[in-house]
């Protein structure tokens, strides 16, 4: 029941919350399009450097034979396990057919599972969503259908593709799903502590949870899930102290791995995320958003937390 965590493109993100979670299951998504596999964004996602774990990569797209020519190529290049995204409601990734739209062709999703786990000798999992809309909640046929398949895995995030990331996840679903199979399922969706990771094991029976957003500022997360579940017992928020040192760390590590123009702007939206209720009137925040160059963050934050400690 250890929390595995949701596809991220973020290696410095990635690798934090690998340290702060041992044994932690860390997924980043890469198209299926061959073209794109040399470009800098997508060599930037395929680097593994400095994370622990296990190592799954999960691949996006509509066209069988791609989906399995990419899962051979991830797992030459080391992939542990390969995961299949028909989860995504991501627009950019629904009008070429891949991610949660899927869902809609329930012989296309046969298809690119079959292609891909006859492609590879490494385990295959799926991440999918409850179905298209509200009207077409298929995820107990699509599960079926992967069990059918082969796939070793599934993870469900208990919305539909048209609900996005608004209101509330149901888990309803989820639970129905984890009757109906007999391979490990893992619910996703509003996972944000480990009082609700218990909740959500308890209701729906799946094997695990999978954290995603609950993660963004809080890499502390998994092992405070993992404590609970294994005692019962709620660990402590992490001092000021370690809060500063991980910070710091994560965001020099985003400046060195991006560079010194695009780190810096990456560099915010994880300070936003960190200081979410420190920097409640996000005075800090605004400040830092206008620096432009990894010294001055740098030093911006170590004031901050000086002024805090003061």
């Amino acid at each position: 029941m250890l929390a595995p965590m949701a596809g991220v493109t973020d290696r410095p993100f990635r690798q934090m919350c690998s340290r702060l979670g041992a044994g932690l299951v860390v997924s980043e998504m890469l198209s299926s399009n061959p073209q794109v596999w040399k470009s800098a964004k997508s060599q930037q996602r395929m680097n593994h450097d400095g994370e622990s774990g296990i190592r799954s990569v999960q691949i996006a797209g509509a066209d069988p034979d791609l989906m399995a020519e990419a899962a051979q190529f991830n797992v030459k290049n080391g992939a542990q396990i390969v995961d299949i995204n028909m989860g995504c409601p991501a627009k950019k990734v629904n009008k070429k057919l891949a991610g949660s739209a899927l869902l809609q062709y329930p012989k296309l999703v046969e298809e690119i599972i079959q292609a891909v786990v006859n492609a590879v000798d490494v385990p295959v999992t799926l991440k999918i969503r409850t179905g298209w809309d509200p009207d077409n909640k298929n995820g107990v046929d699509i599960a079926e259908i992967a069990q059918r398949n082969g796939i070793q895995s599934l993870a469900v995030h208990g919305r539909t593709r048209a609900c996005m990331y608004k209101g509330q996840a149901e888990y309803d679903t989820i639970k129905a799903i984890k009757q109906a199979v007999d391979i490990p399922v893992v619910a996703n969706g509003d996972i944000d502590s480990a009082a609700k990771a218990k909740a959500v094991l308890d209701y729906t029976g799946a094997d695990a949870v999978m954290v995603g957003r609950g993660a963004q500022g809080n890499p502390w997360i998994f092992r405070e899930i993992h404590h609970y579940l294994q005692t019962g017992t709620f660990l402590a928020a992490p001092a000021m102290e370690e809060v500063k040192q991980v910070m710091l760390e994560h965001i020099q590590n985003v400046h060195q791995f991006y560079g010194c123009h695009l780190g810096p702007r990456i560099a915010r939206k994880h300070v936003s995320w960190y200081l979410a209720e420190q920097d409640s009137d996000r005075s800090f925040c605004r400040h830092f958003n206008g620096l432009e160059q990894a010294e001055a963050q740098i030093d911006a934050l170590q004031q901050y937390f000086e002024e805090i400690a003061a």
